[in-house]
């Protein structure tokens, strides 16, 4: 298959691929002989001695022929917008992709959904929606897809939009492509809210990962999308672009991402779906034109309220892309079994960093005296307060995770396993920002039932939770008084990983059950201890061993990472809430 190759050349230099900007930059700082500029990726708000914000880049640049050590930890990253930008601004030297890690092999039914992709693309296709549920991997298949219509087109750059949080998204994505290859293109991830950073180059193929952040054009985002994707641009001129998403909109009306491809399924120019000043009055015509039923009012087209006629609505407007021949959407459930669950890396910024190693420090000195001592009381509290600190260390991540779910309509179901450190400041910081939280941790603090029904009636979007078992969290439950729990699909993380794989599997269950399909992730640290703590955890709950010894190696495999071994198996798991 075409999306089964791999670039056998990589890129020697790099000048020959890259493409000047639109407009002439601002004017940069001298660099002198064997110099170069590097780009830094300094948090906002943040003075970093030797880093200089420059408005040409609109981000912090050094000047010279190595990078200070100091520096390093804001050096950009393979595929991110600032090593983009740095090897724009050095034609002559870049810094060469790293190679393909070999480390990821795709499933068969991604492999089918790149060969989809790239069918539809060459056979003139400007856009392809994948919607696949929820765990069923569409990162890894719009990664393949990207690469195979690259090769098909000739293409140099691809552009993938990611959501937030950045700490996560663009961390995920990044690894993905590296791991799969990198296919001799030129890759730039970045989140929805960076679009003005790139408006100003031309994109060959750009991937839009939960593309129904798109659903209003009265937002500057919209304006942005349009103009890096050419959406108005005539069919054959516009960049390819990859629409992934599970939720695509409530209604037709939010679909107008999908306009290009919409226009081309009937035959007609972009002109007849979509102007610059009237985007949505455009777009309510032409769905109206052909057949969707829309009614007129007073503040504009609205869906019509007769259920018959949605259902066939919803049927038109997929049938339009589905039956497309090569197909223009792929939609696939994930299939009801084992939980898909995954480990969810977070990119610690470095003064989190330092925080963490600085606590992992106190940690290993505390835990080798206790050891050395043979004081196990001593050693259970340094293991304690630890996971406390490292967990609160990345709270504000999760908040921003969690606030991204609730935007694309999602339940979150957050496990944590202490509440002084984790519960309660996610909670609250949830709370501050307008979501609706159900809080069941804390022992007498909250009624339980109170607060699950509140969870599972919609009206707490997020069930922040301590307990392993008998609270149902799950969709569609059928609740006492003939009520039936929110569809809205539920996704689980833990943010602090569960040590008993048997208790792992446990908190699962809350969400994923009664042919519910919940996803569920397992926040950690990236280049920490945790992240090999929750690599064992994926291993554990995905193994789904019913036995207490498989349980045991589980705690044997976590004690001995974090130089634990020699504690009862008992401590990894007591005193949590």
């Amino acid at each position: 298959m075409a999306t089964r190759r791999r670039s056998s050349t990589r890129r020697r230099g790099g000048s020959s691929r890259r493409r000047s900007t639109r407009h002439a930059p601002r004017e940069l700082p001298f660099v002198g002989p064997g110099e170069r500029l590097w780009v830094l990726d300094v948090p906002y708000g943040t003075q970093v001695e030797g880093a200089t914000w420059h408005p040409a880049v609109r981000m912090h640049l050094h000047v010279g022929r190595t990078l200070p050590e100091h520096l390093a930890p804001y050096s950009p990253g393979p595929h991110t917008l600032g090593r983009f930008l740095e090897n724009t601004l050095n034609p002559e030297d870049p810094t060469p992709a790293p190679e393909p890690a070999e480390d990821l092999e795709p499933r068969q039914n991604q492999f089918e959904a790149a060969d989809a992709i790239a069918e539809h693309a060459q056979a003139g296709g400007r856009l392809f929606l994948l919607a696949d549920e929820p765990g069923v991997g569409k990162t890894i298949s719009a990664v393949l897809g990207a690469t195979a219509v690259g090769s098909l087109r000739e293409a140099q750059r691809v552009l993938v939009v990611a959501d937030r949080p950045a700490a996560i998204t663009i961390g995920h994505w990044c690894r993905t492509i590296t791991a799969l290859g990198d296919g001799d293109l030129e890759w730039v991830v970045i989140t929805w809210d960076r679009l003005e950073k790139v408006a100003e180059h031309d994109w060959d193929v750009i991937i839009a990962d939960e593309a129904h952040a798109l659903r209003r054009t009265t937002t500057k985002r919209w304006k942005l999308w349009a103009r890096i994707s050419g959406h108005s641009r005539p069919h054959e001129k516009a960049p390819f672009v990859i629409a992934t998403t599970a939720t695509p909109g409530h209604t037709p009306l939010e679909l107008p991402y999908l306009a290009p491809a919409y226009a081309q399924a009937h035959g007609e120019p972009m002109a007849q779906w979509t102007s610059v000043k009237q985007p949505a009055a455009d777009f309510a015509d032409a769905l109206e034109r052909h057949g969707v039923a829309l009614e007129r009012g007073r503040y504009g087209a609205t869906w019509t309220n007769d259920a018959t006629r949605r259902a066939e609505d919803l049927a038109r407007v997929r049938g339009w892309l589905e039956g497309r021949r090569p197909t223009a959407m792929l939609h696939r459930a994930a299939p009801w079994g084992p939980v898909p669950i995954s480990g969810m890396p977070v990119t610690l910024t470095p003064a989190e960093r330092e925080a963490y190693e600085a606590e992992w420090g106190e940690f290993c000195r505390e835990m080798d005296i206790a050891r050395r001592g043979r004081n196990t009381a001593k050693g259970r509290a340094a293991l304690l307060r630890f996971r406390q600190k490292a967990g609160l260390i990345r709270v504000d991540s999760t908040v921003a995770w969690i606030a991204q779910q609730v935007e694309a309509e999602r339940q979150v179901a957050c496990s944590v396993e202490f509440v002084g450190t984790a519960a309660d400041p996610i909670a609250e910081r949830l709370r501050d920002s307008g979501i609706e939280v159900a809080s069941i941790y804390g022992r007498d603090r909250f009624d339980a039932e109170a607060e699950r029904l509140r969870f599972q009636t919609g009206e707490a979007t997020v069930c922040v939770f301590t307990t392993v078992a008998s609270i149902s969290l799950h969709a569609g439950e059928t609740l006492e008084g003939g009520r039936r729990a929110s569809t809205l699909p539920r996704v689980g993380l833990f943010h602090q990983a569960r040590f008993s794989g048997i208790a792992g599997r446990q908190v699962t269950g809350r969400t994923h059950r009664d042919h519910q399909v919940s996803p569920w992730h397992i926040a950690y640290a990236q280049g920490t201890v945790e992240e090999q703590v929750s690599k064992v955890m994926v291993e554990r709950i995905a193994a789904a061993s019913d036995t207490v010894g498989g349980d045991t190696a589980g705690l044997c495999d976590v004690a001995e990472l974090l130089g634990a071994d020699w504690l009862p198996a008992t401590s990894l798991t007591e005193g949590s809430a």
